[in-house]
């Protein structure tokens, strides 16, 4: 193994640097325990970090305390929960990545205007539960083109697409080219709904992975949009692998393979990736060299509330 290809852009986008900031802000405002609704994001060192420093996750609403300090993950929750979270009088505040809330919006307004929808998703991932869950009916899951052949609409004059944000970018296109031969009126999103960071990613992996003998994706087995760079690299004939942290690395994979690309998943943090260097420095990796590609200059505001007079940034952003 000579050489470390990294892509470029990787790790973390700005929804997920923004959900773990509402967290941290709220510890420091309002001390521990601040209770989060479902993995703030799909990575298993930012969640055991967090709750280190006094989160506490639960996917039930029975489970806070009256009067607590309650954040929605950033995959976004139904209208059920949000509802059931008012009533119970915590303190809210919304760590939905804006990208999710924009389909939460175009949905309701449809909906308003007598659309069914067919949402492209995996079925159980939580941005697809609360994404459904902002209607009582009318919107069907199709997970694959076979899905959209059984899908039964109860009427097709009005009827929408929506996607999960964290889709594979060519999987969601060949499905709506199917749910498109067979509802020929179907409305398209008016903007691509799979998010910029999810296509940034997958693109650089897709010029990353002709260039490399093995790619290694960081990232957690929860996380979609990890699972979708893997399958990116391992579509383009690039053997791939996924791995949590530097300890799941296997030296038998780098047998043979004179360059590695590495990248990460939209919640998976830098520190991780440095240490997968590290690793694949003692298994014989001299150089790291980094990609040309985007630089990504997103940032989202937070809710309102979370303000801290002259406080430095949380340790992830600095």
């Amino acid at each position: 193994m000579n050489e470390i290809l990294l892509a470029e852009p990787r790790g973390f986008c700005a929804g997920v640097d923004r959900a773990i900031e509402i967290v941290e802000r709220a510890l420091a405002k309002f001390g521990r325990p601040i209770y989060v609704r479902h993995e703030i994001v799909h990575n298993t060192y930012v969640v055991n970090d967090l709750k280190t420093k006094g989160a506490i996750f639960i996917e039930e609403l029975d489970e806070v305390p009256p009067g607590a300090t309650l954040v929605f993950s950033a995959h976004g929750v139904s209208r059920s929960v949000q509802e059931e979270a008012a009533r119970r009088g915590f303190q809210i505040f919304d760590a939905t990545c804006p990208l999710v809330t924009k389909v939460h919006v175009e949905v309701a307004k449809l909906h308003r205007e007598g659309y069914e929808f067919i949402m492209i998703g995996h079925k159980g991932h939580p941005e697809v539960e609360g994404t459904m869950g902002q209607l009582d009916s009318g919107i069907h899951l199709v997970e694959d083109e076979a899905d959209v052949l059984r899908v039964q609409p109860a009427q097709t004059d009005l009827l929408a697409v929506v996607t999960q944000t964290t889709l594979s970018v060519d999987d969601a296109a060949g499905i709506l080219a199917a749910v498109k031969a067979r509802f020929p009126k179907v409305r398209e999103p008016k903007q691509q709904d799979i998010c910029y960071a999810t296509q940034n990613r997958q693109d650089a992996v897709k010029l990353l992975s002709p260039q490399v003998d093995i790619v290694i994706v960081v990232g957690s087995p929860t996380s979609s949009n990890s699972n979708r760079l893997r399958e990116v690299a391992l579509k383009l004939g690039t053997p791939a692998y996924m791995v949590d942290n530097a300890g799941e690395l296997q030296p038998e994979w780098f047998e043979g393979k004179l360059r590695v690309g590495l990248t990460a998943g939209a919640s998976a943090p830098d520190i991780l990736v440095q240490q997968v260097i590290e690793r694949l420095r003692d298994l014989g990796a001299i150089a790291v060299r980094r990609m040309d590609g985007l630089t990504e200059t997103v940032k989202f505001p937070l809710p309102k509330g979370l303000k801290i007079e002259g406080a430095a940034a949380p340790a992830h952003l600095r």
